[in-house]
C-alpha cells in the first residue's frame, strides 16, 4: 500500500515538474526555436531519467521512497522557477539575468534536497555523487549544445 502511494506521488511530482519546467523554457527569450527548447528540456529530463532507471534497478526495497523523494526534489526545483515564469508570462519582466538567477537557485536547492534524500534513506553517498555527475554533464550540454556559450 505504501509503495502504491509513493508510485502515484512520484508520477505526480515528476509530471508537475515537467509541465512547470516546459513553461519556464517556453517563456525564456534565450531560446530561439522549438527544437532548442525541446533539446534543453530533454537534457534536463535525462539526468532525472538516468537516476530513475538506476533507482528502479539497484535500490530494491527503498526505490519507491527514493523516487517519491526525488520527484519532490525535482518539483521543488521547478516551483522555484515559477516567479520568473509567471513574471515573463504576464508582465514585461523577462530579464535573462532573472532567468539565470532562477536556475541557479533552483539547482542549489535541489542539490541540498537530493543530498538529504540520500542521507534520509541511508543510501551510499555514490547516489548523491552520481546525480552531481549527471548534473555536471547536463549543465555542460546546456552550455555547449543548447546555447553555444562554451565551444570546444
Amino acid at each position: 500500500m505504501a509503495n502504491s502511494r509513493n508510485i502515484y506521488l512520484a508520477i505526480l511530482y515528476f509530471f508537475l515538474s515537467t509541465a512547470i519546467t516546459w513553461w519556464f523554457v517556453d517563456v525564456c527569450p534565450l531560446y530561439t526555436d522549438f527544437p532548442q527548447k525541446l533539446l534543453s528540456t530533454g537534457i534536463a529530463g535525462a539526468k532525472w531519467g538516468l537516476q530513475i532507471v538506476a533507482a528502479y534497478f539497484f535500490l530494491a526495497d527503498k526505490k519507491w521512497d527514493f523516487l517519491k523523494n526525488m520527484g519532490a526534489t525535482c518539483l521543488v526545483g521547478s516551483v522555484i522557477l515559477l516567479p520568473y515564469t509567471i513574471a515573463a508570462s504576464f508582465t514585461k519582466l523577462n530579464d535573462p539575468l532573472f532567468f539565470i538567477a532562477s536556475l541557479i537557485v533552483a539547482v542549489l536547492v535541489m542539490i541540498v534536497l537530493y543530498f538529504l534524500n540520500v542521507q534520509k534513506l541511508a543510501l551510499p553517498k555514490k547516489w548523491f555523487w552520481g546525480w552531481i555527475f549527471c548534473l555536471a554533464i547536463a549543465i555542460t550540454l546546456q552550455l555547449t549544445v543548447v546555447f553555444s556559450v562554451i565551444k570546444f
